[in-house]
């Protein structure tokens, strides 16, 4: 079974990727705009991220095992 879930590991992966590229864009144009606080925007994205990375790493636990 090893293998099993390296497709959807790897798409959770670039979704973790598009998330965090996001995120870095929502600082970039509180920056431009002159914000001095983190967007909230900015904040879900992260979170979102984090959950899907934890989800991909569960995945990579489950073809090990």
């Amino acid at each position: 079974m090893a293998g099993e879930f390296d497709d959807i590991r790897t798409r959770l992966e670039a979704i973790s990727e598009e998330l965090a590229d996001l995120a870095i864009l929502r600082l970039r144009e509180s920056i431009d705009a002159g914000g001095d606080e983190l967007p909230v925007d900015e904040r879900r994205l992260t979170r979102a991220r984090r959950a899907v990375d934890k989800a991909a790493h569960l995945l990579a636990e489950s073809d090990g095992a």
